[in-house]
């Protein structure tokens, strides 16, 4: 099982970016796929999820109606656009897999991550 993330990047605030995650060696819509992110000396937070057999979506309340998860089952990706950017959205973005179709805001609940893309929005 491996995911890997690209589209990181710096941006100013108000700007966009697009992260994608490639998973393999899974069936893709079996699983449910979460990115979270992490600033240095603080915890590993949740940011959004999306459980692939039936496209149900879920958002930490901060980035609600700014960003959007997606999956292309064709492609075995899962995307997180992000819009309208702000300073605290600066972090390194990890996508992460869990078999089934439960999304948990824990990153305890994912066994299988990427290694995690860095997004900076200056101000």
């Amino acid at each position: 099982v491996q995911l890997v993330e690209s589209g990181g990047g710096l941006v100013e605030a108000g700007g966009s970016l697009r992260l994608s995650c490639v998973a393999s060696g899974f069936t893709f819509e079996q699983y449910t796929i979460g990115w979270f992110r992490q600033t240095p000396g603080k915890e590993r937070d949740w940011v959004s999820c999306i459980v692939l057999s039936d496209g149900t979506t879920h958002y930490r309340d901060s980035v609600k109606g700014r960003f959007t998860i997606s999956s292309d089952d064709f492609k075995n990706t899962v995307h997180l656009e992000m819009n309208s950017l702000k300073p605290e959205d600066t972090a390194v973005y990890y996508c992460a897999a869990r078999g089934g179709r439960l999304c948990y805001s824990s990153r305890h609940y994912f066994p299988t991550w990427g290694q995690g893309t860095q997004v900076t929005v200056s101000s």
